[in-house]
């Protein structure tokens, strides 16, 4: 039998509204004035001023335990903060993927070591940290991984190459995914490090995409050594620990809110005088938009209940990537470039250059598909 979706969410608590107005209040002081070509670079814009203010406003690590600098907030508490600081175009790059993924794969799997070590600063705003997963010349075949960890006295030392890697060159940590058991099945043998990316032997190279920005990153490892204590989880069980964090990563409102700020901007421009076609075009990415933070919340309920949404977040991920794609096409049947004041003729070209990425990250749109094929088992 062919297992049902499951995106049943929950309505918002009286203390998650409340929630939302202070941090629209929040953002309409910190943002004023801030032009829309910045505000589009969403998730992907990074002020670490801006990240530790949310630092101190307690929400980054809002539902982390207070004893590792957390607030100890529901799911959908957070979820709210992300939501509408995404909408907002608010550089949150900074503190991202530390707040997203690494704080709560260290509090599943993580030493209280390692806990007490990081998290508090990554609450606060002040500690940042990468993934290295992607390899070159593997795509997303995350099960490829060259990179090896070879056991040595009292730790591991580290030789390959990671590509891909979003705000390697600000980061403080590497999260790394690689090999450190030889001659296994290729989903065995390989573990998670934590990385301190000061060490000798990192070298981070920028890469420049279609927009001339460099939050990519390549980072090769030659004999770099890192401590026992470095290990995070079971050795060999790595493949198992990088699975239950990609639902973080695949689910989120970052992936259909980072074209947010051009609909905002396109709704400012024909507002009041739109045809019916124009409308219509509008109400299919609005109801669009509507499903998608339906489903997105939906597996949000399920992270915090414990369960394991991965068949439905990577619906979410594809999906919001497809939505997110269609909307500089949408602007651009609606209004004619040439016609465009500067400001939005810039906004438009910088959400073109950047589109293309939405499919890539996170994983490819035929890995998706093909685990999606597999949860409902048609493959």
């Amino acid at each position: 039998m062919i297992p049902a979706f499951n995106f049943q969410g929950v309505p918002d608590s009286v203390a998650a509204d409340e929630l939302r107005g202070e941090v629209r209040a929040f953002i309409a002081t910190e943002l004023a004035g801030v032009p829309a070509i910045e505000r589009a670079r969403s998730w992907t814009g990074a002020d670490p001023v801006f990240s530790s203010k949310m630092g101190k406003r307690g929400w980054i690590g809002m539902t982390w335990p207070p004893e590792y600098g957390g607030a100890g907030r529901s799911l959908a508490e957070r979820y709210v903060v992300v939501e509408e600081m995404l909408a907002a175009g608010a550089p949150v790059g900074a503190h991202w993927i530390a707040d997203r993924q690494t704080g709560p794969l260290l509090l599943r799997f993580g030493t209280e070591e390692q806990r007490h070590a990081l998290l508090p600063r990554i609450a606060a705003g002040e500690l940042y940290t990468c993934i290295g997963m992607s390899e070159p010349d593997v795509g997303s075949d995350l099960a490829a991984v060259r990179t090896r960890a070879e056991p040595v006295d009292g730790g591991f030392r580290i030789n390959g190459t990671k590509l891909w890697t979003t705000n390697a060159h600000r980061a403080h940590y590497m999260l790394l995914f690689c090999r450190t058991e030889s001659g296994s099945e290729r989903h065995n043998g390989t573990s998670q490090l934590l990385v301190d990316l000061t060490l000798p032997g990192i070298i981070v190279r920028p890469i420049v995409d279609l927009t001339g920005e460099s939050h990519f990153n390549e980072v090769t490892f030659q004999d770099v050594n890192v401590p026992r204590a470095a290990l995070v989880g079971e050795q060999g069980n790595g493949w198992a620990q990088v699975m239950s964090e990609l639902s973080y990563e695949r689910s989120g409102p970052e992936r259909f809110l980072s074209s947010m700020t051009l609909l905002i901007e396109l709704l400012r421009r024909i507002s009041g005088n739109a045809s019916l076609a124009d409308q219509a075009a509008v109400g299919r990415l609005v109801a669009h938009l509507a499903s998608l933070r339906q489903m997105s919340r939906g597996v949000a309920d399920r992270l915090e209940r414990g369960e394991d949404p991965s068949l439905e977040a990577a619906v979410v991920k594809d999906l919001g990537a497809k939505f997110e794609q269609d909307i500089p096409d949408v602007v651009r049947q609606l209004i004619e470039a040439n016609a465009a004041d500067p400001e939005f003729r810039n906004l438009l070209a910088y959400m073109v250059c950047s589109v293309p990425a939405y499919s890539l990250r996170g994983g490819t749109r035929q890995i998706l598909r093909g685990i999606i094929a597999r949860g409902l088992g048609l493959r």
